[in-house]
């Protein structure tokens, strides 16, 4: 059975000798070897590829779509020129294989689309999205940009989180119908600070409230501590503002996850009474506040009641229709889908949707890649989560063993992948290039603990 797992998981797979044997890689990578020797520029290209990726982090809140295009472009851009003239060999992971695998589906799904130019353009963004991983995983491999990433987007998030309270606060004009007219929240204040919806803001809010939890006990001083408490209560409160039932729902997921991860990862320092009582009376409690919200406070008992209203409810009837519909369409294209992005969907769904029911998207992440890509893609997506969290919890016990600090940003990423799944069963603001490249983040980070990567000698690995 074991051996089963490992090979789904492809943990035993040989990649390094693959990557010797492999013609395509050796006539590649380091192609350019000579010329990044002598060039003056690439001596700094490690601090490059952290600058280019940190600007897509501190921007995307608050400029255009086609402003972060610009910025992955010139990050995939830049991958390219990397591997081209790489002086070691990078090595690869199962995680990167399964990316690439899905990146070859989706190209397949591209050309077989039934509007073929539509899926071009979606083609194109998934593509930037995925090299971004590529460049995130090969700096992140730095602990010291590790840790410079993860503050800098707990910033910049608290920036947000700030505005949006101020929103609560000061009120905010809704730009959006987000709220049944006839519930008891119809007058209700729902913050979107500079992402102008409040469901794409309690996406982009989630991985910050995990990573402050996160970087109050990975942060070394007292005041980096308190800093990230403040951090956790602002971005906490700001998601719970947004009124997202989706928010809410990955938040409960990520913050059980997270603190079930800490809790084994500070277990061997427990005595053994604690080590055995502490995850029940975790649950426990949580449950307990859980249910006190709902029954104390009105806001939050109403919300959370409209996910059981069934088609009582605008949102929720809004959703089984669009849902009705994208099954058809995965009916009709039931092995490779329509091809990526929503401009395909946009083209498509208008020929199977219910009248009064225009839609953007599938509003749910497992119907949204099985419409893109097919059963095939769905498939290998799934796969990809698999082979993605096997590897988090495989390095998270190694780290453990060693009693590393790293293990915290570890336990950070799996924790939000897994709320984000959450929110995004009923949402899909993952696809939203603001939430998009945060998940492609939290993947890379992942990938990057991998050791079968080999760590190149530039200048962020110095000591």
């Amino acid at each position: 059975m074991n051996s089963v797992w490992q090979r789904v998981t492809l943990s035993n797979l040989p990649l390094s000798q693959w990557q010797g044997a492999s013609y395509l890689h050796r006539s590649l990578v380091g192609l350019l070897r000579s010329w990044r020797q002598s060039s003056w520029l690439m001596q700094w290209s490690e601090l490059l590829a952290v600058l280019l990726v940190s600007l897509v982090f501190s921007l995307a809140p608050f400029v255009s779509n086609a402003l972060i295009g610009v910025l992955l472009g010139a990050c995939a851009g830049f991958w390219v020129l990397l591997t081209l003239s790489d002086e070691a060999e990078t090595g690869l992971t199962p995680i990167h294989l399964l990316v690439l695998l899905y990146w070859g589906i989706a190209t397949v799904a591209t050309a077989l689309s039934p509007v073929k130019m539509a899926a071009l353009s979606g083609w194109v963004k998934l593509t930037l999205y995925l090299l971004l991983f590529a460049l995130a995983a090969r700096i992140l491999r730095s602990p010291r940009v590790r840790s410079l990433l993860i503050t800098l987007y707990l910033h910049v998030a608290l920036l947000v989180s700030v505005y949006g309270l101020r929103q609560w606060f000061f009120g905010a004009a809704a730009l959006a119908t987000w709220v049944d007219p006839q519930s008891n929240l119809a007058k209700t204040t729902r913050v979107y600070s500079y992402l102008g919806n409040p469901n794409l803001l309690a996406g982009y809010l989630l991985p910050a409230v995990v990573f402050s939890l996160v970087a109050v006990f990975a942060w070394r001083r007292w005041i980096p501590k308190f800093l990230a408490l403040t951090m956790f209560v602002v971005n906490s409160a700001c998601l719970v503002l947004t009124f997202s039932r989706g928010g809410w729902i990955g938040l409960l997921v990520a913050i059980v996850a997270l603190l079930i991860l800490l809790l084994y990862q500070v277990s061997v320092h427990l005595p053994p009474f604690w080590r055995t009582w502490s995850l029940p009376i975790l649950l426990a409690s949580t449950s307990l506040l859980l249910i006190a919200a709902v029954l104390f406070v009105e806001p939050v008992r109403d919300r959370v009641l409209s996910i059981f209203a069934g088609r009582g409810d605008s949102s929720n009837n809004f959703r089984i229709n669009v849902w009705a519909a994208v099954m058809e369409m995965i009916r009709d294209h039931p092995i490779l889908g329509i091809g990526p992005g929503n401009t395909a969907f946009n083209q498509i769904y208008p020929l199977y949707q219910r009248p009064r029911f225009n839609a953007l998207s599938a509003y749910s992440f497992v119907l949204e890649v099985a419409v893109e890509t097919g059963l095939i893609g769905l498939a290998c997506f799934i796969w990809l989560l698999i082979v993605t969290f096997n590897a988090g919890i495989g390095q998270l016990r190694r780290l453990r063993s060693l009693g590393s600090r790293e293990a915290f940003w570890l336990i950070g990423a799996i924790a939000t992948l897994l709320g984000t799944l959450a929110h995004n069963t009923f949402d899909t603001v993952l696809y939203r290039p603001e939430v998009n490249t945060l998940w492609w983040l939290m993947v890379a980070l992942i990938a990057s603990y991998s050791p079968a990567r080999a760590v190149d000698k530039g200048l962020l690995n110095r000591p």
